[in-house]
């Protein structure tokens, strides 16, 4: 007799809840700001490194990101029981259905790719080409690519038919490593869930574009009117370099801040024992 399909319930909230998401993440980013801060950057090393395999690097970093997104959730289940993010929480998804999790990285590549290829439908081809050989363009010969508007036609189709892609991967890892389901069930549960939040989580990225672009593209653009390069390069570097960090750390806290609240609404965790190893 085949197993029953398993059920994973979740919480519908309000549009305004996107906001209360990224400040409650917020929130946990400054009780523990150095502590983030370190995990953020060795998770972006770590990418990096993957990034430069020759040939598969970009494939094998894609496909490697919601094993090491684990480990960030890792880290924020770790602070909500009362413990303190460490380096080692950054593992978490090499030791917990990583099958799974690199299936869902693998889900996220083809989607993604399936998606740009078809924007050949309307614009015959033009962005695939230009994807293709973008490397070998200058910079005045892309712009020129990407002004034509048959090009922007397919990047804003290809960007409709990705958004099933990102949100059915985005909260698939926490449901896999919290809850223990296999990734299909893990993509069509967050799928689910994230059409019936669409409100939140508009919101939510309304406040992450005016956050994590319109705010540097303000602190940049008055930097450049007031103060003469180089000093005002160096400034806006100073500035928004650790504020992009900051942001990041941020980002990667809400991922399971709305998981919480979405498939744990009203629940708490128990505090960690003092001999665990977290």
């Amino acid at each position: 007799m085949s197993e029953s399909p398993r059920e994973f319930p979740f919480a519908q909230h309000p549009a305004r809840q996107g906001i209360v998401w990224l400040a409650a993440a917020f929130g946990m980013f400054r009780a523990h700001r150095l502590a983030w801060v370190v995990l953020v950057l060795a998770y972006f090393l770590v990418l990096l490194l993957l990034r430069v395999i020759p040939f598969a690097g970009p494939y094998a970093m894609t496909v490697m990101k919601p094993v090491l997104a684990v480990g960030l959730l890792a880290a924020a289940w770790t602070q909500e029981r009362g413990g303190t993010p460490a380096l080692r929480n950054l593992f978490q998804g090499f030791r917990a259905n990583l099958w799974s999790l690199v299936a869902i990285g693998v889900f996220f590549v083809v989607g993604i790719t399936l998606a740009v290829f078809a924007s050949s439908l309307v614009d015959g081809g033009k962005l695939v080409e230009l994807m293709g050989g973008g490397a070998s363009m200058t910079e005045a010969e892309i712009a020129a690519a990407l002004a034509d508007g048959s090009v922007q036609l397919g990047m804003a189709f290809s960007a409709l038919l990705s958004l099933p892609v990102v949100i059915a991967t985005w909260w698939a890892p926490a449901l896999v490593v919290f809850q223990d389901a296999r990734s299909g069930a893990a993509l069509a549960a967050s799928l689910r869930a994230a059409l019936a939040n669409w409100k939140p989580l508009a919101v939510y990225g309304l406040a992450v574009f005016f956050y994590g672009g319109v705010v540097p593209g303000l602190v940049i653009g008055v930097l450049a009117l007031v103060v003469p390069p180089p000093a005002g390069q160096l400034i806006v570097v100073a500035l928004l370099l650790p504020y992009s960090l900051f942001f990041a750390a941020t980002l990667h806290i809400s991922d399971y801040v709305s998981y919480r609240e979405v498939f744990h609404a009203g629940e708490s965790l128990a505090p960690l024992p003092a001999e665990s190893p977290h």
